[in-house]
């Protein structure tokens, strides 16, 4: 007769919403689930840690770590790269003197697990270079880099420019009315209190009445203005 083995499992997610949305995670569990049921071991425990591979500072993987050698259980994990693209951070996990194994490896000798440690490291460390390098060659070419890179920028022009067309009638109202100046129309557009572009924000600004007209002189839109 086989005596079950007990052992926990390890799964680790990069951010938040991958966590809550079991993206990751999901192949994650299956993965430790199909080796548990293969090799006919007890999975007493599951730790979910969400936190990026670059850090090494792993509160969950401690935790599981120190339920390992209070219990005498294996540490699954399903992938060795969701331990960490860091060859120091895998030798101190080794030096632990926890019995682990990496299911997508699990035959793997300690030199190994040491080898594909340096390549997953060398990996990241050419993804990062790769990233940098194509940000500097994009912000050359006079691409504005934002949260969603030059896609985002080009969304924020089509706004601002949807935003001064629906400006233009109230502007050229205002000039009619006799405010012949950005300074004038600045003034006035306050007073009457007409959102800006931002709506929270009530107040208007020289530079931002002037950057409007601009934008619609440039698109055949309006007058010339004087400041």
């Amino acid at each position: 007769m086989v005596t079950e083995r007990h052992a926990v499992a390890y799964y680790r997610v990069s951010t938040k919403k991958q966590g809550k949305s079991g993206l990751g995670l999901k192949a994650q569990s299956d993965a430790v689930r199909l080796y548990k049921r293969i090799h006919k071991i007890n999975l007493a425990k599951e730790f979910v840690e969400i936190e990026s591979g670059k850090k090494n500072k792993r509160p969950v993987l401690k935790d599981a770590l120190e339920y390992c050698k209070k219990e005498n259980t294996l540490l699954l994990i399903a992938k060795l790269d969701r331990l960490g693209r860091n060859v120091a951070f895998i030798s101190s996990l080794m030096e632990s003197k926890v019995d682990f194994v990496a299911v997508d490896n699990p035959e793997a000798s300690p030199l190994l697990l040491h080898i594909l440690a340096a390549i997953a490291e060398h990996e990241r460390q050419a993804i990062s270079t790769r990233t940098k390098e194509a940000l500097q060659v994009a912000k050359k070419k006079g691409k504005i880099l934002g949260k969603n890179g030059y896609i985002l920028s080009k969304k924020n022009r089509e706004d601002s420019l949807r935003f001064a067309k629906k400006m233009n009638p109230i502007i050229e109202k205002l000039e009619r009315q006799g405010f012949k100046t950005i300074r004038q129309i600045t003034e006035e557009l306050n007073r009457r209190k007409i959102p800006t572009f931002r709506k929270k924000d009530h107040k208007w600004h020289v530079a931002t009445v002037y950057k409007i007209i601009k934008v619609l002189i440039s698109n055949n839109n309006s007058n010339h203005l004087k400041i």
